[in-house]
């Protein structure tokens, strides 16, 4: 089933702009001129088979990568121009789920978690650190998990505490990058079901990078197609794929939806 439309997006304000981004490495020419923009309250999937670009898309918007030539502006901020500081600041207002979820083995779910709220927060009370410890628990459905270590986990709730350690520090704008790989179909659905919880409940923008068409379908206000370095097309999710181009044809029938 597609996404309904959400009237949480305000198409007045956009949160990242990208503009005729080209990105290279040696001859492989990985992005080549691209354009996207991401709104308040959005959630934008960016489709795509692997070795895209997807994901440098992703380190470019994070400032991990510099592209090499166009623009990039994320909160009204010149990516590309930040000094250290500057980038680090922004940085805090990004969510980053990674597709390993990037847990610290040797701690427990609430130290994960604990860990970057007191570094980045250095004010806070021991109650408010239990408090937001909590809520961001709450909000993925794994409160019981709390004092467990992240090796008694499954695969989908590590990715859960993954996101619920990125929500801690309250980010405007969420990347979940492969937010489904390698896990089974209803762990995917859940994982699809917290993305929309998380952009509903604590007022997100969200670029999703995924080659899975169930999750863009059920994530994706609007969904860009990248293919050969550039989006060939953008809309709702049937808008990009009622399409009689023979290369999203055919990605559509390389992938399966129920």
């Amino acid at each position: 089933m597609e996404k309904p439309a959400t009237d949480r997006i305000n198409e007045k304000e956009a949160v990242i702009v990208i503009r005729n981004v080209y990105k290279s490495f040696g001859n492989n020419h990985v992005l080549r001129g691209i354009d996207l923009d991401l709104y308040r309250g959005e959630n934008v999937v960016v489709l795509g088979r692997s070795g895209t670009g997807k994901s440098v898309l992703i380190k470019i918007i994070s400032g991990l990568l510099k592209q090499d030539s166009g623009t990039v502006k994320v909160l009204g901020q010149e990516v590309d121009r930040l000094n250290d500081r500057q980038l680090q600041e922004l940085r805090l207002k990004l969510g980053f789920s990674f597709q390993s979820s990037a847990l610290y083995d040797s701690m427990t779910v609430r130290e994960n978690l604990e860990f970057p709220l007191v570094r980045n927060q250095k004010h806070l009370s021991r109650k408010e650190v239990e408090d937001a410890i909590d809520r961001v628990l709450d909000a993925v459905g794994l409160i019981q998990t709390k004092h467990q270590m992240p090796s008694e986990l499954s695969g989908g709730q590590r990715k859960r505490i993954g996101i619920a350690r990125t929500l801690i520090l309250r980010p405007e704008i969420m990347l979940y990058d492969e937010p489904t790989a390698g896990l089974d179909p209803i762990t995917c659905i859940e994982i699809n079901n917290l993305i929309n919880k998380v952009q509903e409940e604590f007022k997100t923008s969200s670029i999703i990078i995924t080659h899975d068409l169930t999750c863009a379908k059920a994530t994706g206000d609007r969904v860009a197609m990248l293919l050969d370095g550039k989006f060939i097309k953008q809309g709702t999710f049937d808008e990009v794929f009622n399409s009689n181009e023979e290369r999203i044809k055919s990605f559509y029938n390389y992938n399966f939806i129920e």
